[in-house]
């Protein structure tokens, strides 16, 4: 096995550094997974147009989204994970990785400490690793593993990450990269992002979310948020009716309750009907089940998308009863 040294330093998503004991802070929903992201000294080597670490960003280096990452010695956050681990509200550890030279060896290392000092879910967001890089992170304790599409079509894709950006993906490489990793990992293992807001319709969004679907990767939604700093800084976040829509439409697909081809989408390709019954969509409505953050296990990712205050994309949590009636009627077309 690859022997990886533990780098000295490591970034930690700043509710999940207050959960730790790392710094003190108010949380108006505490994170249940603990967010890592690599340290790196410059810049990701991509270059994406939504992301603050892009090679060509301007932003903060310390965010990722809205969110801030702030730096800590490795060895440290590893003993409060050791400790936060024997707590029943930390259900996961996610380690998140820039693309520079050592990534690889950097998220070998992190995740070996990690399974060695705490009996903890483990998973990783990266780019595209090799099978055999991804057979050793699995055999050191990765339970998980997410590679993001983050567009929902090739053309958007090559636009806003790809090649034409100047970073080193491609559409066709990271679908394969997928479809090797569920080779590795197995079902229910495998994940990916899809970013609703780049431009794409809702029928390319929910198509995309069926595609990852019947390859057994199952897709985790974000809303686009706008950036200063970033190429996309001056994009619109998608409306919040939009967001809800493509949110039950991949309830109903990753459960298996319907299919794209099955739904019906206007001239404009906005989805209109979901292929299923009314009393099944009012039903799932009134759970609040498919507003919740999508992800691995226990991710619940607080204001990653949202400001406090703002309007909630992803719920953290179980949504209120009066935050049902607002879904309800913000729009007909939801139900």
């Amino acid at each position: 096995m690859t022997m990886a040294q533990l780098p000295e330093k490591i970034r930690v998503s700043v509710g999940s550094a207050i959960v730790l004991g790392l710094m003190h802070g108010k949380l108006d929903a505490e994170p249940t997974t603990i967010y890592l992201l690599t340290y790196y000294s410059g810049k990701c080597s991509a270059n994406c147009g939504f992301c603050p670490q892009a090679k060509t960003s301007k932003s903060r280096a310390d965010m990722l989204s809205r969110v801030t990452w702030p730096t800590f010695p490795t060895v440290h956050v590893m003993s409060k994970i050791e400790n936060e681990a024997k707590k029943p509200r930390m259900k996961r550890v996610c380690i998140q990785a820039l693309n520079y030279p050592r990534v690889f060896n950097d998220m070998l290392a992190l995740a070996k400490e990690i399974r060695s000092q705490a009996d903890v879910p483990l998973s990783v967001s990266c780019q595209p690793f090799n099978s055999k890089q991804m057979k050793l992170l699995k055999e050191v304790g990765v339970e998980r593993i997410s590679i993001a599409l983050d567009a929902a079509t090739r053309k958007l894709f090559y636009k806003v990450k790809g090649p034409q950006t100047g970073s080193p993906y491609k559409w066709e490489t990271q679908r394969e990269a997928l479809m090797k990793a569920v080779q590795v990992f197995g079902k229910n293992r495998v994940y990916t992002h899809l970013i609703v807001g780049l431009g794409e319709t809702e029928k390319e969004i929910v198509q995309t979310i069926q595609w990852c679907t019947d390859f057994d990767v199952y897709p985790s939604l974000f809303a686009f948020t706008p950036i200063l700093g970033t190429a996309l800084e001056t994009l619109p976040q998608p409306s919040v009716a939009t967001y809800r829509r493509v949110q039950l439409a991949h309830y109903l697909i990753v459960h298996g309750k319907a299919r794209c081809e099955n739904m019906k989408f206007d001239e404009d390709e906005q989805l209109i009907d979901y292929g299923v019954s009314e009393s099944l969509l009012q039903q799932l409505v009134e759970t609040g089940s498919p507003f919740l953050t999508s992800g691995c296990p226990g991710c619940n990712r607080p204001y990653y998308n949202e400001r406090p205050g703002g309007s909630m994309y992803n719920y953290p949590r179980q949504p209120l009863p009066e935050e049902i009636r607002k879904i309800k009627e913000m729009s007909e077309r939801l139900t």
